[in-house]
């Protein structure tokens, strides 16, 4: 069961949040984009107050969408992911070609991309993908002090994110069982999302939606990968390729920006 927030209407657009952030991260992009837009805003399985069925797949959060935009009366939508959520978006659109309108990424690449290039600058500025994988060790580690862990990485405020948006975030992170399915996620990100993405490589499946993919100027996705467009080319046809000068949480931090983008792209 997913908790997912609505509103809005026009032709309908899926948000979905990364780590370790809810629903409520897109608190600023969603009110402008439901002016023209049915806006669902759902927190991924395992993040938040969705339930922890112990599958983190992506696999299994696109049929998760696909089943709540079903349920709403979509058959199709355009997606828009962030972070892990873009992971579960880039896997929506692959598995679901026919639902998928529009897909835009942010601050992401396919799994399977991302470890095909995995290097020594990789593990050293992305060491959480191989820490909160580790979900029997890091788990606990993390609960036992919450704010020791998401303090020093992320530094965020009431004010920078929002109170709404804050409490939520606190919430989430101070729940031991959301904590285990957070580090679930990434445990799947290492194993059987990345076999997905190699088989299709190998089947020379690619996305076949408009895409967008935006990078924060002020995150290190640039500064890990040169060539991005050419990292895109290889799993899309029809892909842009732009960077925001924010930081990580482009809805939090540059949402008018994000949601020119969006228009565009839609």
């Amino acid at each position: 069961m997913l908790r997912v927030r609505t509103g809005g209407a026009g032709p309908p657009v899926l948000l979905l949040h990364g780590h370790p952030r809810t629903h409520t991260t897109w608190h600023r992009v969603a009110p402008l984009l439901a002016d023209d837009h049915t806006v669902v805003c759902p927190d991924l399985r395992g993040y938040g107050e969705s339930s922890k069925p112990g599958d983190y797949s992506k696999r299994a959060m696109a049929r998760d969408f696909v089943n709540l935009m079903r349920d709403l009366g979509h058959e199709r939508f355009a997606v828009v992911g962030h972070d892990r959520g873009a992971a579960a978006a880039i896997r929506l659109a692959l598995d679901h070609p026919d639902r998928v309108t529009h897909l835009a990424v942010l601050d992401g690449l396919p799994v399977g991309a991302h470890l095909q290039r995995a290097d020594a600058r990789f593990a050293q500025a992305w060491y959480h993908w191989f820490f909160l994988a580790q979900q029997e060790i890091a788990a606990p580690m993390i609960s036992q002090n919450p704010e020791l862990w998401y303090g020093r990485r992320y530094r965020d405020t009431p004010l920078a994110m929002g109170v709404e948006n804050w409490a939520d975030y606190q919430r989430a992170i101070h729940d031991p069982e959301t904590v285990h399915a957070m580090c679930g996620d990434y445990r799947a990100g290492l194993e059987v999302d990345r076999v997905h993405d190699d088989e299709d490589r190998a089947r020379g499946r690619r996305i076949s939606c408009p895409v967008l993919a935006l990078w924060s100027a002020k995150d290190d996705l640039g500064d890990l990968y040169e060539d991005l467009p050419g990292i895109w080319a290889e799993w899309a046809g029809d892909v842009r390729v732009r960077s925001i000068d924010c930081g990580h949480h482009m809805a939090e931090e540059a949402p008018a920006e994000l949601v020119r983008e969006l228009r565009t792209l839609f």
